[in-house]
């Protein structure tokens, strides 16, 4: 129970995490919001080094879909999205603490369909749908609340890609344009600001892909073009340039699924094949091959981010 005046004592606090039906995962990751019978507004969370259903973590400040998250050591943010009207809001939760989410401030602009990455200290969130395509790339200091800042601007204006990072380097990967589907690969140094440069092409050109990465390579998986879902899981090394190679495939078509990942592990969950899904696949990122099962979301899921606090971008 809180002590005086509704604060808790720190033995309460680690009474509570102890409690955790994970205990405290030393690697999490996390999931926010999207789109099941109706959009929710639920904060579930898996421990990424053990395969298992999610849990619940706690809530958003409201229901919605195609927000973006990215993660630091200690927390995850979520940004943006659509409740059926755009939304500015990033907010973000503790990993180490389960509960709501906190606000953090605002975005730029109202925009959903953007993706987020990081380097575990400064946050980027990308592209997306404010009412036309967008090709805005703005930070935040994960650490300090506040709003973003306008961080310079993609090579394509776009909306539902896959990105990730490694400690250096921010990638967004494929999306739809105003001309269609687009196999561009864009990247930045996030310790700097300034445009994206060009990082090479993707074999399985999509839309409304996932991605994650460890710290030398990223996937992006899942997604479709022209109506056509594909199960195709391709990868890149993060500190070269090129096109993308083949990894394998998920164990489903999906399209809007939500990635995260350890330094080792990559997981891709929920989505959308002919109707939503609930399941996780694992895969490990330093291989190649099929994803194999690693459990499943509390709720039919699609539409919505994944973070964690152990990913490639955190060294």
């Amino acid at each position: 129970m809180p002590n005086y005046n509704g604060v808790w004592s720190l033995s309460t606090h680690y009474q509570y995490v102890a409690d955790w039906p994970f205990g405290n995962p030393a690697s999490m990751g996390v999931f926010f919001g999207g789109n099941s019978a109706a959009l929710l507004n639920t904060i579930q969370y898996v421990d990424l080094a053990t395969a298992g259903n999610s849990l619940d973590f706690g809530d958003l400040a409201a229901a919605k879909r195609f927000s973006a998250a990215l993660g630091s050591a200690t927390r995850g943010v979520s940004g943006g999205g659509t409740t059926g009207s755009l939304l500015n809001v990033i907010e973000f939760i503790t990993f180490s603490t389960r509960g709501n989410s906190t606000d953090f401030g605002n975005l730029l602009a109202a925009v959903s369909e953007l993706a987020g990455c990081s380097n575990g200290t400064r946050g980027l969130f990308g592209e997306g749908n404010t009412g036309s395509y967008s090709n805005v790339i703005q930070y935040i200091t994960i650490a300090s609340e506040g709003d973003a800042t306008d961080f310079g601007d993609l090579t394509v204006a776009r909306r539902v890609t896959a990105s990730f990072a490694s400690t250096t380097r921010g990638v967004w990967v494929a999306g739809k344009s105003s001309g269609g589907v687009v196999n561009t690969i864009d990247y930045v140094t996030i310790g700097s600001t300034g445009n994206a440069s060009d990082f090479g092409d993707i074999g399985a050109i999509t839309e409304g892909n996932t991605g994650c990465s460890s710290p030398t390579r990223g996937l992006h998986l899942g997604g479709e073009r022209d109506g056509t879902q594909t199960d195709t899981i391709e990868y890149i090394t993060i500190a070269n340039t090129g096109n993308t190679t083949d990894f394998g495939n998920l164990s489903s078509t999906k399209v809007y699924p939500a990635a995260c990942a350890s330094q080792t592990k990559g997981i891709c969950a929920g989505g959308t094949t002919n109707s939503n899904i609930n399941v996780i696949d694992q895969v490990t990122i330093a291989s190649t091959g099929n994803a194999t099962d690693f459990g499943d979301l509390l709720a039919v899921t699609t539409q919505f981010p994944g973070c964690s606090n152990t990913h490639g971008g955190i060294a």
